[in-house]
This record gives C-alpha cells, sequence and structure tokens, in this order.
C-alpha cells in the first residue's frame, strides 16, 4: 500500500485522538461529561481544553484538504511513491501542529499549518 493512504488513514484519526485530549480536559474542568449537550459543554472550556477543541476542528479542516490532494494524485493515475516523502513531512507537520496548539505556541503552531499547507499545494501542483 502507498505510504500516502497510510497516512491518510492516520489523518482521519487524528481528530478523534485530538477528541480524546479534548475529553480529558472536559472530565477535569467539570468533573463529568454532559453527554445531552457535549458542544455546549465543549464551549464553555479554558486554557488547554478550549485550545484542544480548536486543534480537533483544524484537523477535521485539515482532513479535508489532504483527502482532496490525495484523490486527484489517484484521479490523475499520479504514482503514488513519489508522493511517499512529502506526506510524511505533512504528517509530522500535523502532529506538530497540535502539540504547539495545545502548549499554546502559537508562532509555531501558525508556522507549522503553513508549512503543511504547502505540502498539499506542492502535491497539488505535482499531480495536476
Amino acid at each position: 500500500m502507498p505510504v500516502i493512504l497510510s497516512v491518510l488513514f492516520i489523518m482521519a484519526l487524528m481528530p478523534i485522538a485530538v477528541a480524546w485530549i479534548g475529553g480529558y480536559y472536559r472530565k477535569r474542568q467539570f468533573g463529568h461529561f454532559d453527554n445531552q449537550h457535549p458542544r455546549l459543554q465543549q464551549s464553555q472550556l479554558t486554557g488547554i481544553g478550549a485550545r484542544a477543541v480548536a486543534a480537533q476542528a483544524n484537523c477535521w479542516e485539515s482532513l479535508q484538504v489532504f483527502t482532496v490532494v490525495v484523490l486527484i494524485a489517484i484521479g490523475a493515475g499520479f504514482d503514488l511513491a513519489r508522493l511517499e516523502v512529502v506526506s510524511l513531512v505533512f504528517l509530522v507537520l500535523r502532529v506538530l501542529y497540535v502539540a504547539f496548539y495545545l502548549a499554546n505556541l502559537s508562532t509555531l503552531r501558525s508556522l507549522t499549518y503553513g508549512l503543511g499547507l504547502l505540502c498539499c499545494i506542492y502535491m497539488f501542483g505535482v499531480t495536476a
């Protein structure tokens, strides 16, 4: 299986993993999970819990862009092995993005976001 497809699968799991982190902070801040109104409870989080919710939302957004790039590469009949390194770089940048978001390192977070977006633009450029 091409590495880029494994990266896509990991990217699909990232928002779920980050949601678990957010869940930990929901439990820590409120002492319980409000399963009747979880989004309302999430909206009341502060600090690292609030950043975890925001990081999770960004993971979903980045997953959409990366998925489209992968589908374009497949549709174009591009040799997916040629995208191995850049897709792994993208994955590392996304993991760092979440870590920087949780740590409240906004400049590094923005830098990794931008570099990850450039990876997707590069992959689109070489496959289109």
